[in-house]
């Protein structure tokens, strides 16, 4: 018999974005170009962005966050244009969506904010067990404060099954099913996840030691989310991971085998997009991901060159990485997109801010031999130089020496093999009781 497929689309829900500015606040994004990116992340999430409400304020309201006036130009304007999901681009307090939602007071709309939003978009891209258990996580501790009010506006969602693509934007992950979960139950399934991320990340560290055993350097890709770091990786190496023109496309990290110019392996991983306000119990769940990081020779820093905001995005980077502690690690900054360039006239500005950066075409292959080079130089520039005399009983070693080291001369004598050169730091105790 004959199976009949039918294919679930995606629901598209027609939203409101709502951005707040304080005067006299200093911010990297304008208004206008932080409710640009939230309009990108909307669409990503399935979203059709019908309008925008915009605010400058002395001070945020602390029941609505915008004014009185403000709050009523909103509901008219969800009842006039069948707002479905209104999206605000800063983090609501549990006290703000409750009383934004009291205030709009009708079936169907839900009230969403920045985190919300992104919490929702992992929860579409997370492929692996650790990742779907990370945001699941961070889910969680989200809508914890939030149980009074956010659960209602979800029962009120006829049909629907729990979690997925089919929940629509906001109630992808946990999903419906929670509805009847009191706090004490939520406070225990967060435990569970804990427990469970745990024992995941125990199997990564293994994993982590007996790739350091390897003595392969480590290369790290990091940037802004649509920079271009899976089309580099994928340019690089034959890891063939997806590559689309979405914000978050790519959540789960790979890593993968890259040759240099001289025939030397190194291991290059790809990591998670970063975003500006990125929500904080993300950053918390995903913080052995990030840890990746961590444990690399190189960062190799990807800029999107043809954003309008690239230097704010470059900030923003540069920003997570020093929470994250990877401010001794060097950097090879790289700006992508070299194609999409208009004439290059947006080079001169971007190097005079950053003179030691490369510009590449990930997707076009453009600058790559140049970049592979750096990263080679960078390496070496990395290891020890050592003189070992190794006895002809140790060819072992003499066969590590040439492998994973840098070897600028070689010589046999009576006792054994002369090697001078260079070795990366991890490796030199083995060849200790043998230097010069």
């Amino acid at each position: 018999m004959k199976q009949t497929f039918i294919e679930i689309q995606p629901i598209i829900e027609r939203g409101l974005l709502v951005g707040v500015g304080i005067k006299g606040e200093p911010a990297l994004f304008s208004l206008s170009d932080s409710l640009d990116e939230l309009a990108r992340l909307a669409e990503t999430a399935g979203v059709r962005v019908v309008g925008r409400l915009t605010q400058m304020l002395n001070a945020p309201n602390p029941a609505t966050l915008i004014g009185r006036g403000k709050l009523e130009e909103l509901v008219q304007f969800v009842r006039e244009a069948d707002i479905q999901v209104v999206i605000f681009d800063d983090e609501l307090s549990p006290r703000q969506q409750r009383d934004i939602e009291r205030a709009i007071d009708a079936d169907g709309v839900k009230v969403l904010d920045r985190t919300a939003l992104i919490l929702d978009i992992f929860a579409q891209h997370a492929h692996t067990r650790e990742g779907a258990l990370q945001v699941e996580l961070a889910q969680y501790v989200y809508r914890l404060p939030r149980l009074t009010r956010a659960w209602t506006h979800l029962a009120r969602q006829a049909g629907g099954r729990a979690g997925g693509a089919a929940g629509g934007v906001g109630v992808r992950g946990p999903g419906e099913t929670q509805l009847e979960i009191d706090r004490r139950e939520i406070g225990r399934k967060i435990s569970q996840l804990k427990r469970a991320l745990a024992e995941v990340q125990a199997h990564r560290e293994r994993y982590r030691a007996r790739r350091r055993e390897s003595h392969r350097p480590l290369v790290a890709l990091v940037g802004y989310t649509n920079a271009g770091k899976s089309t580099l990786l994928n340019a690089l190496t034959p890891a063939r991971v997806l590559a689309e023109d979405k914000l978050f496309a790519t959540l789960d990290p790979t890593t993968r085998k890259m040759a240099l110019p001289s025939g030397r392996e190194v291991l290059l991983t790809d990591t998670v997009g970063f975003i500006q306000k990125l929500p904080t119990d993300l950053v918390a769940a995903f913080r052995a991901t990030l840890e990746e990081i961590l444990e690399a020779d190189i960062i190799l820093h990807v800029v999107d060159a043809s954003h309008a905001n690239a230097l704010e995005q470059a900030s923003v980077v540069e920003e997570v990485l020093d929470d994250l502690g990877a401010g001794h690690i060097p950097v090879i900054t790289i700006f992508n997109k070299q194609d999409l360039l208009p004439g290059q006239r947006l080079w001169p500005v971007l190097a005079e801010d950053y003179p030691d950066a490369l510009l590449v075409s990930a997707k076009k292959a453009l600058g790559l031999e140049a970049l592979l080079s750096r990263i080679e130089a960078e390496i070496v520039r990395r290891m020890r130089p050592v003189q070992v005399l190794l006895p002809y009983a140790q060819g072992d070693l003499v066969d590590l020496f040439h492998s994973l080291g840098l070897v600028e001369s070689s010589s046999h004598e009576e006792t054994g093999v002369r090697l001078s050169g260079r070795l990366p730091a991890s490796l030199v105790g083995r060849f200790e009781r043998y230097l010069i």
